[in-house]
């Protein structure tokens, strides 16, 4: 299933067909496909060249460790989530390797990293969903994470599935239309609320 977005204005097509789907195909997805994504974000760029990124990966073919990371889900991402070849967390480095001192940037770069995995993952036919659902501490306990590291979201990867193997509520999530916000609302010059005039309609 795919569902494009509705542009204003063109974009490239990697990033029209970026989409979060709750539905995936039970079709597992190999190590030399996985690699690459992991590789896509390894060429993010962060400041400093810090890297402040991990990913902690579990596969389904892996049941123990897909278990483990599938129970730091809320319920409700875990209702969904159980079904996807692939889970993951991003973890951020939040400490400078350097000097020790607050990364106030780490949360950002490990964002950047992410959406170059997801932008890899869909060149391969791949879709990601990523979660704020998800219990931080207990994810620190079960994988036992570093002090200087803060979990910063779970990771659904997988092929797309069928939206009617869903709960109704989510199906009608999953079939909905998609919205942003118009670029008025967020791109500004010269003050905060002035619209930027290349945006302006």
């Amino acid at each position: 299933m795919q569902k494009a977005a509705a542009t204003d204005v063109p974009v490239h097509e990697l990033i029209r067909n970026r989409w979060s789907p709750r539905a995936f195909a039970e079709k597992p997805v190999p190590g030399e496909i996985l690699r690459p994504l992991f590789e896509a974000a390894r060429w993010a760029p962060s400041s400093n060249n810090e890297q402040p990124w991990a990913y902690l990966v579990a596969t389904k073919d892996d049941a123990e460790n897909f278990a483990k990371m599938l129970g730091v889900l809320v319920e409700f991402n875990a209702t969904w989530a159980k079904q996807a070849p692939v889970l993951a967390l991003s973890v951020a480095h939040v400490k400078t390797q350097r000097e020790g001192k607050p990364n106030r940037v780490a949360l950002h770069d490990v964002g950047s990293a992410t959406a170059q995995l997801t932008f890899e993952a869909n060149s391969r036919g791949l879709l990601v969903h990523q979660m704020a659902g998800f219990d931080a501490e207990k994810a620190r306990q079960t994988f036992t994470i570093p002090p200087d590291w803060e979990p910063v979201a779970a990771i659904a990867v997988g092929y797309p599935g069928d939206p009617a193997s869903l709960p109704e509520k989510l199906r009608e999530r999953e079939l909905a239309p998609r919205t942003r916000k118009p670029l008025g609302e967020f791109v500004m010059s010269g003050g905060w609320g002035h619209t930027a005039p290349f945006v302006a309609t």
